[in-house]
Order: C-alpha cells, then sequence, then structure tokens
C-alpha cells in the first residue's frame, strides 16, 4: 500500500503497475472521477493533498507578487497547460497569495499537533 501524489503515481496507475483504491483527497480527481475518497469509503479522518506552489523570497514587492500569480493564473487556465496537468491527475487551483499562506500556516498547525500527540521528534 502507498499514499502518494497522483502525479507521481499517474504512470504506474495508467499501466496497471498499481491499483488505485481511493483518494485522499476531499473530492473524485478529475482524472480519476470513478476513483472513491476515503471519506465516501466511510473514513471521515483521512483527508490529505498534495499541493504544489510558488513562493518568493520574504519581502518580495507586492506588485511583483501580484504580477507573478497573474501570470501563472493565466498560464494554469489555458486548455493545453490544464490538459497537460488534468493528465497528471493534477487540478490546478485559483488561489492566491493570501490562500496559499493560510493553507500553508493550517498544515503547519495541524501536523505539527499529530507529530506532538505521537510523540515524534526530529533526530
Amino acid at each position: 500500500m502507498q499514499i502518494g501524489a497522483v502525479g507521481v503515481l499517474a504512470p504506474q496507475i495508467k499501466s496497471s503497475r498499481l491499483r488505485a483504491l481511493a483518494t485522499s483527497a476531499p473530492q473524485r480527481i478529475a482524472a480519476y472521477p470513478e476513483l472513491p475518497t476515503f471519506v465516501e469509503l466511510g473514513y471521515p479522518g483521512v483527508q490529505l493533498r498534495d499541493l504544489q506552489g510558488i513562493a518568493a523570497p520574504a519581502g518580495t514587492p507586492r506588485e511583483i507578487i501580484t504580477r507573478l500569480h497573474a501570470a501563472i493564473a493565466r498560464a494554469t487556465a489555458t486548455p493545453e497547460v490544464k490538459e497537460r496537468l488534468e493528465a497528471m491527475g493534477i487540478e490546478a487551483a485559483s488561489a492566491g497569495p493570501e490562500q496559499l499562506g493560510a493553507h500553508i500556516r493550517s498544515e503547519l498547525w495541524t501536523w505539527s499537533k499529530v507529530m506532538r500527540d505521537a510523540g515524534i521528534k526530529v533526530e
């Protein structure tokens, strides 16, 4: 069994070397509409998603961040890019810098709590 990013596992799934059983994403994946979520299978606590984001150095001027976000949003909205991403099981989101930052902070809080509760320590 493996839980991994769909984009990484897609070639093995498509070649039938791996059989996908469920997705840990909150909703079904467009590239695999028949694949149920863990929530649908009765496991509401299993919701994980992989995330790719683009970051800039701290202190980057706001106007640069705004221009970068707009350019990336335009690129990922083109049919060619959307098709290539979806073929890998990746769904482009148009979240802005604030939403990405909030998501990262939320994930840090969630996973640091999991580590504390489990007694996991960095060695």
